[in-house]
C-alpha cells in the first residue's frame, strides 16, 4: 500500500501539471496548428517570399542609381606607339612613348532608367501570379495541417473516453472478484469460478492499461501535428457529445470545383504558363533605356589625389539605348515551343484533376455513409450489452443468477463497447475526409 505522504506528492505533482496544461477545443487545436506547425509557417514564409519577389522584380523598373568611384596605380605606365614622320621621321616606322601619370582617380554617379521592355512588363505580371500561387499553397497546407489536427485530436479523445469506460468496468469486476472470493472463503462457490472472475478481471484490467498508455501516445500524436513541444501538457476540452455526427452533411450535389483548393492552384500553375509563353513572345520585341553620367576625373605623377590644390575635371553625358535583337540561335523559339508544351500539360491535368475530385468525393461520401450505419449499429450493440449485463448483476446479487452469467455479460459489454469507440473513430475520420472532399474543412472549423 501506498503511504498517504506519497500519495499527497503523486497528488500535487498531478495539480502542477494540470495548472500548467493548455485545454483546446478541436477548433483552438487547429488554430494552434495554422500558428505553430513547422510546414504551415514554412508555407507562410514561402508566400511572403513571393509577395517581396513582386517587388523585387518592380525595382527593376524603377531608376537605378549608383554612386562609383576608382583609384589607380600604375606599376608601368601604358606604353603608345606613335608614327615617327610626324616628327620628321622616316615613314613606316613608330617610336614607343608613355602617355599617362602615375595615379589616376574618378568618382561620380551614373543613373539609368528602362523606358521599354516587353518581357519586363509581362514578367511583373507573371510575379504577381505566383504570388497569389505562393498564397494558395498556404492555403492548401492550412487544410492538410487541418485535417491532420483534427484527426488526432479526435483519436485522443475516444481513447480517453473508452479509458474512462474501462475504468468502471475495472470497479465492478474488482467488486465481483471480491464478492466471488468471500462467497469461495465460506465454501458457497467454487474455485473455478472464483478463477473465471480473476480472469476476466485481470483481461479488464490490462485493456484499461493499454488504453492509457494509447492516450499518452495519441496525444503525442496531436502536440507533433499542433507543433507543441513534446514536454508540453495539453488537455481536451472537448467531448464526444458536441463531435457533430449527421447524415445531413452529405450533400450529393456536383462539388463545385471551385472550392477545391487544388484546382484553384491548377488554374493560377497554367496562367503563369500562360504569362511565361507571353514573356518569351514579348522577347523579340526591342527594348529601351535611358542613361546618365556625371563624374570628375584626376590625373597624378605623386600620390596627392585628395590635395584640394589640384584640379578635378568633371565629365558629363547623357544617352539612349535600343536594343534590338536579330538573332539568337533560335534560344528564344526553343523557349516558346517549351511554353506551349507546358501549357498543354497543364489543360490535360484538368480533366484528370476533374475525375480525380469526383471520385475522391464519392469515395469519402460512401465511407461516410457506411461508418455512420455501422456507427448506429455498433451503438445499438453496446446499448443492448449494458442492459443485458446489468440484468445478469441483478440476478447474480439477488442470488439467481451465477457469476459466469455476469462475466460472460461484462466481457460482451467491453467488445460492444469497444467496437463502439472504433466505429465512432471511423465516423469521425470519415466525416472529416468527406468535409476536405467537399472543400468545405475549414469552413467548419
Amino acid at each position: 500500500m501506498l503511504s498517504k505522504r506519497l500519495i499527497f506528492s503523486i497528488a500535487v505533482i498531478l495539480s502542477k501539471q494540470l495548472l500548467h496544461a493548455q485545454s483546446f477545443t478541436v477548433q483552438q487545436a487547429v488554430e494552434f496548428a495554422i500558428q505553430h506547425d513547422v510546414t504551415t509557417q514554412n508555407a507562410a514564409i514561402d508566400r511572403e517570399i513571393a509577395n517581396k519577389k513582386v517587388n523585387e522584380l518592380i525595382g527593376i523598373g524603377l531608376p537605378q542609381i549608383n554612386i562609383e568611384a576608382d583609384l589607380q596605380k600604375f606599376l608601368k605606365i601604358p606604353t603608345t606607339f606613335v608614327p615617327v614622320e610626324f616628327f620628321g621621321g622616316p615613314p613606316g616606322t613608330y617610336m614607343p612613348i608613355q602617355f599617362g601619370q602615375n595615379y589616376a582617380a574618378n568618382a561620380g554617379v551614373s543613373v539609368s532608367q528602362l523606358l521599354f521592355d516587353g518581357s519586363y512588363l509581362v514578367g511583373v505580371q507573371a510575379s504577381r501570379i505566383y504570388a497569389d500561387l505562393a498564397r494558395k499553397g498556404y492555403e492548401q497546407t492550412k487544410i492538410e495541417t487541418a485535417q491532420k489536427v483534427i484527426k488526432a485530436y479526435y483519436s485522443a479523445l475516444v481513447n480517453e473516453e473508452h479509458y474512462e469506460l474501462l475504468k468502471a468496468n475495472t470497479e465492478r469486476l474488482k467488486k465481483l472478484k471480491e464478492d466471488t472470493k468471500a462467497l469461495y472463503v465460506n465454501g458457497f462457490v467454487e474455485k473455478m469460478d472464483m478463477d473465471r472472475v480473476e480472469v476476466a478481471y485481470n483481461n479488464v484490467l490490462t485493456s484499461r492499461d493499454r488504453t492509457q498508455r494509447l492516450i499518452l501516445l495519441s496525444k503525442a500524436l496531436l502536440k507533433f501535428q499542433m507543433g507543441m513541444e513534446p514536454s508540453a501538457e495539453i488537455l481536451l476540452a472537448d467531448s464526444l457529445q458536441s463531435a457533430r455526427l449527421d447524415e445531413q452533411l452529405i450533400d450529393e450535389s456536383a462539388i463545385p470545383l471551385k472550392t477545391r483548393i487544388e484546382y484553384s492552384i491548377l488554374e493560377t500553375t497554367l496562367k503563369l504558363h500562360q504569362l511565361e509563353l507571353k514573356k518569351n513572345r514579348f522577347e523579340y520585341l526591342p527594348s529601351l533605356a535611358a542613361y546618365g553620367t556625371f563624374r570628375y576625373d584626376a590625373s597624378r605623377n605623386d600620390f596627392t589625389i585628395f590635395d584640394n590644390s589640384y584640379r578635378w575635371f568633371p565629365t558629363s553625358l547623357i544617352g539612349l539605348k535600343l536594343t534590338l535583337p536579330v538573332f539568337d540561335g533560335l534560344q528564344k523559339r526553343s523557349r516558346i515551343q517549351q511554353s506551349k508544351l507546358n501549357i498543354n500539360k497543364i489543360e490535360n491535368s484538368f480533366a484528370e484533376l476533374s475525375r480525380g475530385i469526383e471520385l475522391e468525393n464519392m469515395k469519402a461520401q460512401t465511407e461516410l455513409l457506411n461508418s455512420l450505419s455501422a456507427l448506429q449499429v455498433q451503438k445499438e450493440n453496446r446499448s443492448l450489452a449494458a442492459g443485458v449485463a446489468r440484468a445478469a448483476r441483478i440476478k447474480y446479487e439477488q442470488g439467481v443468477g451465477s457469476n459466469l452469467e455476469v462475466i460472460s455479460a461484462e466481457t460482451d459489454l467491453r467488445e460492444a463497447e469497444t467496437n463502439y469507440f472504433a466505429a465512432l473513430y471511423q465516423a469521425l475520420i470519415a466525416q472529416t475526409d468527406y468535409k476536405k472532399a467537399k472543400g468545405t474543412l475549414l469552413n467548419n472549423y
